[in-house]
């Protein structure tokens, strides 16, 4: 699923490139036509689509620049988009998800992040966190953290990197020593998204030796003694959804919330960002698909030398194409912008993706 979730992704990143070519060459051409989303559906992810679509036109690109400017975490919102099943993507529907796949998820996520590219991240990373706790924990474990998580009562936060550990994720320092029943949690994990709003936190710490096999995975509830929170980080864009280090002070966390057995944590990390990594590409195809069509409006009434713009050769970038109001606030396409440019960092950089992509293709 996640070969083919990454083959959908870079179809359409193809589309979306020759949708932006054809409005540079002819304002005359139909540039839907060329970025059409419902290519290659078939008639369930054409439902799931709309209503993603329409939700999002109408319950969150209304709301984005202020979500933006206020840095407002639209909790209402998100549990209206709950509603329609989007708080649990592919997590099982015995406990509360809607059990889709993780193609369909993309399909979601690509037409909720017209609406707003920041929350929607959230909403995937989120989902990731479900999905990690379904996929690798115990019955007993899935039937108390999932369907809150699927209803989005509470929201999830993924806690793997470090001030010390970003792509080198195996060297992760955050300690956690076992005392009978618990473990007692020490360290700090930086740039965690949703930090201090979220309930749940799913966290990659160390109960054995050095590498990779020494990594555990435990769920530490917001509340529980030793856990605190840094100060909300000032960013560049995905002001909509809080970021702060989650620190860890002699936290106690029960055993029975650690997620599969002790030395599966970095495997169960690399697992949900596997599946992650494709949710955040399409967010970025969302906010691309936005911006293609702002910039073709745009285009249409916007003349120089007594001709529309859409009559000349212009750049490929939509916010270029705006020319000087496309670095202004008061035009949405600056804050797609902004919003996708850590895309480009998150859930495994873009170097880092290139060498996973090749190391797939060696595999073949």
């Amino acid at each position: 699923m996640l070969r083919d979730g990454c083959w959908r992704v870079g179809a359409r990143l193809c589309f979306l490139r020759a949708g932006v070519r054809a409005a540079a060459e002819s304002g005359r051409r139909a540039l839907v036509s060329c970025i059409d989303p419902s290519m290659g559906l078939n008639e369930e992810q054409k439902e799931f689509q709309k209503v993603a679509f329409d939700f999002a036109a109408r319950e969150m690109a209304p709301h984005m620049a202020e979500w933006d400017q206020k840095e407002l975490f639209p909790v209402d919102m998100m549990r209206k988009a709950a509603q329609l099943g989007f708080g649990g993507v592919y997590t099982r529907t015995d406990v509360g998800g809607s059990g889709l796949s993780r193609l369909d998820a993309s399909v979601i996520f690509e037409a909720l992040a017209t609406g707003c590219t920041s929350t929607t991240a959230y909403i995937s990373i989120h989902n990731m966190c479900a999905w990690m706790i379904d996929a690798f924990g115990s019955e007993e474990q899935r039937h108390r953290f999932c369907p809150p998580l699927c209803a989005m009562e509470k929201f999830a936060s993924y806690c793997l990197t470090e001030p010390g550990s970003g792509s080198d994720a195996a060297s992760l320092l955050t300690s956690a020593k076992r005392q009978g029943d618990h473990y007692v949690l020490n360290g700090t994990k930086a740039f965690i998204s949703g930090g201090g709003e979220a309930d749940t936190y799913v966290v990659m710490c160390r109960t054995g030796g050095p590498g990779p096999k020494g990594i555990s995975c435990v769920v530490v509830e917001k509340g529980a003694p030793g856990l605190s929170f840094g100060k909300k980080e000032k960013k560049m864009g995905w002001n909509s959804q809080p970021t702060r280090a989650v620190i860890f002070e002699d936290c106690a966390v029960p055993v029975a919330n650690r997620i599969g057995a002790e030395g599966q944590g970095f495997l169960i990390a690399m697992q949900g960002l596997n599946g992650g990594r494709v949710n955040i590409a399409s967010c970025s195809l969302g906010a691309a698909h936005a911006s293609v069509i702002l910039a073709r409006d745009h285009l249409k009434i916007r003349k120089q030398f007594g001709v529309p713009l859409a009559n000349n050769q212009i750049c490929n970038q939509a916010l270029q194409m705006h020319g000087g109001y496309g670095y202004l606030k008061d035009y949405v396409v600056q804050q797609y912008v902004r919003d996708t440019r850590v895309h480009q960092i998150l859930e495994g950089s873009n170097e880092v993706m290139c060498m996973l992509v090749s190391r797939s293709l060696l595999q073949e």
